[in-house]
């Protein structure tokens, strides 16, 4: 990184501290002041409690194969900045994306605008700049008040409502489910997967809905570690492809894509060549390591702990050692209750760059009567497992972040994680 550079991005990880202020007017005056660039381009808002980021990978990568020039952005990062920011497949330069940070600062600092606001427009200036046509752009928290919620989208996705960031959104579905349907528009597509009881409250809002087990079913036949087959019917079509997003709500992710870029105009073979060229890391990602594999998970919430325990009944798997760390304001008493069934040890670690981090020691009693390590770092847990012909590490995307580089050899950018 330019060292000229590094200040802008110090500034901006350091507005992480000023925390989550509702409301768009902030990045609706941001942009303008930056000559609107949301504008030049067509977009995809993807919504949702869990699968939103692989959703939205997805269905990036079937707009790529059927030709389009595609920005991706995604939140958080796991390891560098820049992957929030994805053209045609590709993350985009660090020097290119910290130049145009440079220039969005002062706006910013005139706007008083949020961490996720400044990187949403941040976001759409690059897009913009880089030719992008269409943006699938996956929503931060909620809905309503996402700084992604000032684009105008061509489409919008959910991919379900359960229980998380209760404080922010709500503690009941409905009221979470209000939330995120404030990404869909009057009149135009929109493709949700939410359970039946509470599709009305999308069909409130007036788009043109399509809802999984109601326009279209979802059949999914496993391949084990090679992913799943995955037949879509629609309305006088079905559509079989594979995938090699693991687990049952991989599959079903994968299908919510489809669905969304058939609905965008995309033909078969866009979308079954886009669903199998698919990458999305640490989202039951497997990695090799010392005597066998570790799976990498960002199960953060006892929905998301719940699907990884499918996944690896899916797999054949029993009870494996877990590495477990999470945020202190997670329902950690839920998520634990989740993954107690397939573990047989746990590790208990924090993410060393996230001060939301709960202390190991706390997390223990969650996992009271299985043998507990406690480590203090990410790598003092690996060092943990490293005998194991196959671990499982899960929680915090912040601690995914620190471990998978470790894992690969790598280095992180070292800033505090918050957001």
């Amino acid at each position: 990184m330019s060292a000229d550079l590094q200040p802008d991005l110090d500034w901006l990880f350091a507005r992480q501290r000023f925390g989550i202020k509702a409301g768009l007017e902030r990045v609706r005056a941001l942009l303008e002041a930056l000559d609107s660039p949301q504008r030049h381009f067509e977009a995809v808002l993807v919504g949702g409690t869990n699968g939103k980021g692989s959703t939205a990978a997805t269905l990036a990568s079937m707009a790529q194969a059927g030709g389009r020039r595609v920005g991706l952005f995604t939140s958080p990062h796991l390891t560098r900045f820049a992957e929030r920011f994805v053209v045609d497949g590709q993350e985009l330069p660090e020097k290119v994306v910290l130049e145009a940070l440079a220039r969005v600062r002062p706006l910013a600092e005139v706007h008083g605008a949020t961490f996720f606001e400044i990187v949403t427009a941040l976001g759409c200036l690059l897009f913009a700049e880089a030719g992008v046509k269409l943006a699938v752009m996956e929503v931060g928290l909620g809905g309503k008040l996402d700084s992604t919620n000032v684009l105008e989208p061509v489409l919008s996705v959910v991919t379900n409502v359960a229980l998380d960031h209760t404080a922010i959104l709500g503690d009941t579905p409905e009221a979470i489910a209000r939330e995120k349907a404030g990404i869909l528009r009057p009149e135009r597509p929109a493709v949700v997967g939410v359970s039946a009881d509470l599709l009305p409250i999308f069909q409130a809002t007036g788009a043109d809905l399509w809802g999984l087990g109601w326009h279209f079913g979802v059949g999914v036949r496993s391949l084990g570690w090679q992913g799943s087959e995955v037949t879509v019917t629609l309305p006088r079509k079905a559509i079989t492809f594979q995938t090699p997003l693991l687990g049952p709500h991989g599959a079903q992710n994968a299908a919510l894509a489809a669905v969304a870029a058939w609905r965008l105009g995309l033909g078969e073979p866009a979308i079954v060549q886009g669903a199998e060229a698919v990458r999305w890391p640490a989202r039951l990602e497997v990695l090799p390591f010392g005597a066998g594999r570790i799976l990498l998970d960002g199960a953060h919430n006892p929905a998301g702990a719940q699907a990884l325990v499918s996944a690896l009944r899916t797999l054949g798997v029993g009870p494996v050692p877990l590495i477990f760390g999470a945020a202190d304001d997670k329902d950690i008493a839920g998520v634990a209750a989740a993954l107690r069934p397939i573990a047989s040890r746990v590790v208990l670690t924090r993410a060393a760059l996230s001060p939301r981090a709960a202390a190991p020691e706390r997390l223990a009693d969650y996992f009271a009567g299985l043998p507990v390590t406690l480590t203090q770092t990410p790598a003092e847990a690996l060092s943990a497992v490293e005998q194991e012909l196959l671990s499982v590490a899960c929680g915090s995307l912040y601690l995914l972040g620190e471990l998978r580089p470790l894992l690969l050899g790598e280095l992180s950018e070292g800033h505090e994680r918050w957001q």
